[in-house]
């Protein structure tokens, strides 16, 4: 099984900045395509963030701009960007890769927005 483990998450002022990591278990060359979802209590999971091997990305309208993912090959890690936080970027933040036809899911880390 593909282990995905996020890191970076806590609490940050508003137009603050944090770097989301993920750490993928194997190279993620062997991956179609990485992406970065968010959960806020009582809301649907949404997408934030995807790259694909290409280095093609694509982000969520609400975080165009302040938010960017990249990736460190020789690391094995995805990372997301977030500058100008705002309180309503509050969620629990996972780590998605899709291989073939699998997707693999980290276990979350939270960030909270808040003065």
């Amino acid at each position: 099984q593909v282990q995905l483990v996020e890191s970076g998450g806590g609490l940050v002022q508003p137009g603050g900045s944090l770097r989301l990591s993920c750490a993928a278990s194997r190279s993620i060359f062997s991956f179609y395509s990485m992406a970065w979802y968010r959960q806020a209590p009582g809301k649907q999971r949404e997408l934030v963030a995807g790259i694909i091997s290409g280095g093609n990305t694509n982000y969520a309208d609400s975080v165009k701009g302040r938010f960017t993912i990249s990736t460190d090959n020789a690391k094995n890690t995805v990372y997301l960007q977030m500058n100008s936080l705002k309180p309503e970027d509050t969620a629990v933040y996972y780590c998605k890769a899709r291989r073939n036809f699998d997707d693999y899911w980290g276990q979350g880390t939270q960030v909270t927005v808040s003065s």
